[in-house]
């Protein structure tokens, strides 16, 4: 039987490149080899060394610094146009393995589907909604979803008709300061006072054109991640414990960090609400695939959702294949099963 040619999309320009290099190499290190013939693509070499990188974090995490060593001795990554040819070397299906601007927000899927390339993952549509902060709360705000209260700038020259300390006197502090479109907590700052705020705001502009203050909601941080399409599969709920009491961008990806404990400590009430709003905040988005639902579960088991991610980390500390592997399902197993979603007719 021939093997299945799977193009492992990874790096890109996003200022969460070497994430995702990280997560490319250990889906390429798992793929069952009688199975698939794995091609590693950057998808940065598609848009030309003139295309700008994006910033990313100034914190060197060892694990992910090695995946990138690691990925140099695979060989040279290929280009997304080799991996798509129409020879005898195109590719059955690509493995998105990126993460942020141009990879998680629906560009690359929409390349994907010009091409008649089936891709793991979220459509066009559910990606971008569920990549920009703004339009997603909107959207699970509209399904009757808990989120956290906000102010949305929807462009530089918006702060300065604004009087933002005034704005967010209501909210209180602390409150999140938010890149719109960005993640792995990029640009990502939590403000105990008014007098950091216009330099917390001046920071997530740097890696989008659109902001949210977000108010600061205090309890118990879990995240349930979906298994499927039609009918996904909740998976058990994960609560996250960062060791410095912030899961920021060294939190994630710095192995012992952060304590992920599965069951969650949570009431089974809390609990029961947590699987109900992941499953309406995957089916409000239309969701694909996977999906992981980051939320807090308050003092009086009321349940916020905060995001929601269609890309989902695959790296030695990533929390979807810490909930798969509470489930029985290997990561091996993981990387089948979404390979055979993505293959399902809609």
């Amino acid at each position: 039987m021939r093997k299945l040619r799977v193009a492992v999309l990874m790096g890109g320009l996003s200022s969460e490149r070497a994430v995702s290099l990280s997560t490319g190499r250990m889906i390429l290190e798992s793929l069952d080899k009688d199975k698939y013939e794995a091609v590693p693509v950057d998808a940065a070499l598609f848009f030309g060394s003139s295309q700008r990188k994006l910033p990313g974090s100034d914190i060197e995490v060892a694990a992910v610094a090695e995946a990138e060593k690691a990925l140099a001795r695979v060989g040279p990554l290929r280009s997304i146009s080799d991996a798509v040819s129409t020879s005898d070397e195109r590719v059955d299906v690509a493995f998105i393995a990126l993460h942020g601007k141009f990879g998680e927000d629906g560009t690359v899927q929409g390349m994907l589907e010009l091409l008649g390339i089936p891709y793991t993952g979220s459509g066009v549509l559910s990606s971008a909604l569920a990549m920009d902060k703004i339009m997603c709360k909107r959207v699970l705000r509209s399904a009757g979803v808990n989120v956290p209260e906000s102010i949305d700038i929807l462009s530089r020259s918006d702060v300065s008709k604004m009087d933002l300390v005034s704005m967010v006197k209501p909210l209180g502090y602390p409150v999140m300061v938010k890149p719109s479109k960005q993640g792995s907590t990029i640009g990502m700052s939590k403000v105990e006072t008014e007098g950091n705020l216009q330099r917390a705001v001046e920071e997530a502009f740097k890696y989008d054109n659109q902001v949210l203050i977000e108010s600061f909601v205090r309890g118990t941080e879990i995240t349930v991640g979906l298994l499927g399409n039609t009918d996904p599969q909740v998976l058990p709920i994960v609560e996250i414990v960062p060791a410095k009491g912030f899961y920021d961008y060294e939190a994630k990806y710095t192995p012992g960090a952060t304590a992920e404990i599965v069951p969650a400590r949570i009431s089974e009430n809390a609990a029961a609400e947590a699987r109900r709003l992941a499953l309406v905040s995957h089916k409000a988005l239309g969701c694909r695939g996977m999906s992981r639902v980051d939320m807090i579960v308050q003092p009086d088991d009321s349940v916020v959702v905060l995001e929601v991610n269609t890309i989902p980390g695959m790296t030695p500390t990533s929390l979807l294949p810490t909930a798969t592997k509470a489930a029985g399902i290997e990561f091996p197993e993981l990387l089948d099963r979404l390979i055979q979603l993505a293959l399902e007719e809609e």
